[in-house]
């Protein structure tokens, strides 16, 4: 959950259930890089667990909701 924290932080929740609370409505939520050395993040949808990272390059980009299992 580490990841999770780190997304917190960025995104400027105070906690998960905040988090929760400003996604569980819209049709986009916070995402972030899973790779270890990076922390890019970007806005996706919701179920998004496979997001292209402009940073790495890669499609390793997860949803909050889909890190805090809510999907």
């Amino acid at each position: 959950m580490e990841k999770l924290q780190k997304l917190l932080e960025i995104e400027g929740f105070k906690d998960e259930q905040e988090l929760a609370e400003a996604v569980m409505t819209d049709s986009v939520c916070p995402g972030i890089c899973m790779n270890p050395d990076c922390n890019y993040t970007t806005e996706v949808e919701p179920d998004q667990a496979h997001g292209y990272c402009e940073s790495c390059d890669t499609q390793t980009v997860k949803s909050a909701v889909m890190i805090m299992g809510l999907i």
